[in-house]
């Protein structure tokens, strides 16, 4: 019983227990379900947050550091996101100010480092460099040196040795810039304002230094090279040299005590020529930078009085062959060709050509003695017009300008001055093309002023050279101003005397050939010099119909492909086949 009744009373009390706490208990789990899901959300926000400020450090980081190692750079990001993270959550940075900021002080710390330390480093690294270049350079051949090797390898070697420097000099100034942007969290920004600048500064000094040094050391080695040459003696008038320039150049010269002894007026070229006796010792590249530094570069051109030849020509043991009957040119239309010549004079009471149109005037020293048979041969196969023999374009007017004399020494001459005066008279004749029928070296003053007929649309061509397969480039016909033919045999072989060379446009026949020779007669000859004609009256009969053309590249376009596929050094474009021929 008395267990009966002690047991009922806990057990009523046991029952009351739940319904009494139920409000307590609910109150206290959600309070601490409350507590835990916001302890919970922030630290998964703290984590989101790590991550993703880890993961945007890290390929941001990775992209702009350049020489850190792999564990050194984790070890900083840490560190670096560690306090980010701190500082985000503590202080809600603001990032648009931060970004401002950033960019003013990256901006100019870059401009600075940069530009200073590229400056420094583009500067000494061009001029050793340059330096060494050429050194090396000219000890290669001349001709490479003067025409192709010295710009191409010295500008490359050059480039490429800034370029590396430049860019290591570059990656430490990136890598420091690098360094101190983390700190800030702004990558983004450090990485335009590098690039901005760096392609700002480094691309401008590269340029500049890299021009102006390269422009002045191979000004100096083609007037280095030239002066150590030992000069041909064989192609030049001693003791003499020659200034040509627009008349206002020549006032400027006179100012500063400069006297010439003979000046001539070139109005077809505008050109003023002035012929200067010199001591046996002077120096030609001297005198050429002592006249460039008082009127300025590329106003005047200073050089030696060249002599030419109309080359090596092969009489034939055979009868020859007529120019019409290895090629006919189509028929003429109404307006008459005008042909220039440049070649020695002509014989124009031979029977063959006292029918012809041909105005001749000679451009030699007064009393020189003149021969006659080159020219002679050159119009008759152009002119001719008689019964027995006629050249290709018989109601052609050719204006022939006499340039050669007797040269005790050298034989059948040419000068510098007797080519330019003559090549200023057929301007001024208002020719359409000239022939020229000699080769001998290059001349600054031959080049300018066959550039200025260029522009003024006088096609001039010109003997490729009797030199040979090895022979190097022979002038005019080398530049690029002129046209450059060689000649062919009966059997479509080239010549075998002939020059061979990038420089070489076309092909004509000029082996064998019959001509008129001064004094009466006919004789045959072999040599490039008789192929030209073929070229200049083809390309003159062309523009007397189709003036507003391009008629030698029509004729390229037309001539039979001989050698190798397409252009090559032997033949030029092709054997020359007018339309219609």
């Amino acid at each position: 019983m008395a267990l009966a009744l002690v047991l009922p009373a806990p057990l009523a009390v046991h029952a009351q227990v739940p319904g009494a706490l139920t409000g307590a208990e609910e109150q206290v789990e959600d309070d601490v379900e409350e507590d835990v899901e916001e302890t919970v959300e922030d630290e998964i926000v703290q984590e989101e947050v790590e991550e993703a400020i880890e993961e945007e450090v890290e390929e941001q980081a990775g992209e702009l550091v350049l020489g850190y190692t792999e564990a050194a750079f984790e070890d900083s990001v840490e560190e670096d996101v560690q306090e980010d993270v701190e500082e985000v959550i503590e202080e809600e940075i603001v990032e648009e100010a931060v970004e401002e900021n950033v960019e003013e002080t990256v901006e100019e710390t870059v401009e600075e480092q940069v530009a200073e330390t590229v400056t420094e480093d583009v500067e000494e690294n061009v001029e050793e460099t340059v330096e060494e270049t050429v050194e090396e350079t000219v000890a290669q051949d001349v001709e490479e040196i003067v025409e192709e090797t010295v710009e191409e390898e010295v500008q490359e070697e050059v480039a490429e040795a800034v370029e590396e420097e430049v860019q290591e000099d570059v990656q430490e100034q990136v890598a420091q810039t690098v360094e101190e942007s983390l700190e800030t969290g702004v990558e983004q920004t450090v990485e335009q304002t590098v690039e901005q600048n760096v392609d700002q500064v480094v691309v401008a000094q590269v340029e500049v230094a890299v021009e102006e040094r390269l422009e002045t050391e191979i000004d100096d080695i083609l007037d280095a090279v030239e002066s150590d040459l030992e000069v041909d003696e064989e192609r030049i008038h001693r003791e003499q040299w020659l200034v040509m320039a627009e008349p206002e150049v020549f006032e400027e010269l006179t100012e500063k005590g400069y006297l010439f002894d003979t000046v001539t007026d070139l109005p077809a070229l505008g050109m003023r020529l002035a012929e200067v006796a010199g001591p046996s010792s002077f120096d030609i590249t001297e005198v050429r930078r002592g006249v460039l530094d008082v009127v300025g570069k590329d106003r005047a051109e200073v050089d030696l009085n060249h002599i030419y030849t109309a080359g090596t020509q092969l009489a034939s043991a055979s009868e020859g062959v007529t120019p019409r009957s290895v090629m006919a040119l189509p028929s003429q239309a109404e307006a008459t060709p005008r042909i220039g010549m440049i070649d020695s004079s002509v014989d124009t009471a031979h029977p063959a050509l006292v029918e012809s149109q041909i105005e001749s005037r000679v451009f030699v020293g007064k009393g020189a003695e003149v021969p006659e048979f080159h020219g002679t041969a050159i119009a008759s196969i152009i002119a001719a017009n008689s019964q027995d023999y006629q050249g290709l374009a018989p109601g052609a007017e050719v204006y022939a300008a006499g340039v050669f004399e007797i040269d005790e020494e050298h034989g059948e001459i040419a000068s510098t001055v007797s080519l330019l005066r003559a090549l200023d008279w057929l301007i001024s004749s208002e020719v359409d093309v000239v022939n020229i029928s000699l080769a001998g070296p290059p001349n600054r003053l031959l080049e300018a002023a066959l550039g200025r007929a260029q522009e003024q649309d006088v096609v001039v061509l010109a003997a490729a050279g009797n030199g040979g397969p090895v022979a190097g480039p022979m002038y005019p016909a080398a530049y690029d101003s002129v046209v450059a033919v060689t000649a062919v045999d009966s059997r479509h072989q080239v010549f075998r005397l002939a020059n061979r060379g990038e420089y070489l446009d076309i092909a004509a026949p000029g082996v064998d050939l019959l001509h008129a020779q001064a004094g009466g007669g006919f004789v045959a000859s072999s040599g490039t010099s008789f192929a030209v004609p073929f070229a200049a009256t083809a390309a003159a009969s062309l523009l007397s119909q189709r003036p507003d053309e391009d008629v030698m590249s029509l004729l390229y376009e037309s001539a039979e492909d001989l050698g190798p596929p397409g252009r090559d050094d032997i033949y030029g474009h092709g054997l020359l086949r007018p339309a219609g021929g």
